[in-house]
């Protein structure tokens, strides 16, 4: 029992001291607000995020053994609620003011609100293995296969703490949201490329092309039709593939490019 009142006291104890070195550090000059425009952008981001929500669910159980997670998971909420409160508090303002919790109780509940948005949070660590993914796999594919490189970047940032008006709980969850999206949006860029390169053939389900097609344009494009021969598939794939050295999905701006550089009259 003592172990466990360890892990949460100093899992919430360190969780806050790293969100007051966050707060601080752009208050520290030309080279903090640098530094701090950077802790929000991979791969930075990753380093924090991990702090924050990963770290604490792999030393709780080293310590104290499975219910180390709990531990860890009790002190990660002290942690969040205590850092929403004294937000909130910082802000009387804008905490009376128009607010994203406000509005959601009044239209769908309190509780129901609540619920349903800590619900979201048990997927945290699965976004962070797609992240992972990203960071050591993708790159394989890169180098063996010559898939396009990506600027993680332009996807893995969050900004929205830069939001006039938006703190304590609402800031909190539109920074998740803010890094979740960004996170799934590279990851399905990077999807487009493996599923052209591996097998452009169209899905038997009309539906599910339809479904498809947002997040895989080219199933609407030059994939061939379910209903086709391997002969065509294997002359799609020398089409759209031999003799390049960056192997991006069919609709890719690259294509559009030499080498990276817009075509320019």
């Amino acid at each position: 029992m003592t172990n466990l009142i360890i892990v949460a006291a100093v899992t919430a104890a360190a969780l806050l001291a790293g969100a007051g070195a966050l707060h601080a550090i752009p208050r520290l000059g030309a080279a903090g607000r640098k530094l701090g425009d950077s802790f929000g952008r991979a791969p930075l981001l990753d380093l924090i995020v991990t702090f924050f929500l990963i770290a604490p669910l792999v030393v709780g159980p080293i310590v104290a053994g499975w219910w180390g997670i709990v531990a860890a998971l009790v002190g990660q909420i002290v942690a969040l609620q205590t850092w929403v409160f004294l937000h909130e508090l910082a802000h009387p303002a804008a905490r009376r003011g128009p607010r994203i919790v406000k509005t959601m109780n009044r239209i769908v509940g309190r509780w129901r609100n609540h619920a349903a948005v800590w619900a979201t949070a048990t997927v945290v660590p699965l976004f962070w293995l797609v992240r992972l993914a990203q960071i050591f796999v993708y790159p394989l594919l890169t180098l063996l296969i010559g898939l396009p490189r990506y600027k993680a970047a332009d996807w893995v940032n969050v900004s929205r703490h830069k939001f006039e008006g938006l703190v304590g709980h609402d800031l909190i969850w539109c920074l998740y949201c803010d890094w979740m999206t960004g996170v799934w949006s590279l990851g399905s860029e990077m999807l487009r490329n493996v599923e052209s390169f591996w097998c452009p053939i169209r899905f038997a389900s009309g539906k599910k092309c339809e479904n498809c097609k947002l997040d895989f344009p080219d199933v609407v494009g030059d994939w061939v039709a379910a209903d086709a021969g391997m002969k065509e598939v294997t002359e799609v794939l020398e089409e759209k593939y031999a003799g390049r050295k960056e192997r991006s999905w069919f609709g890719h701006p690259a294509r559009l490019t030499v080498e990276g550089r817009d075509v320019k009259d």
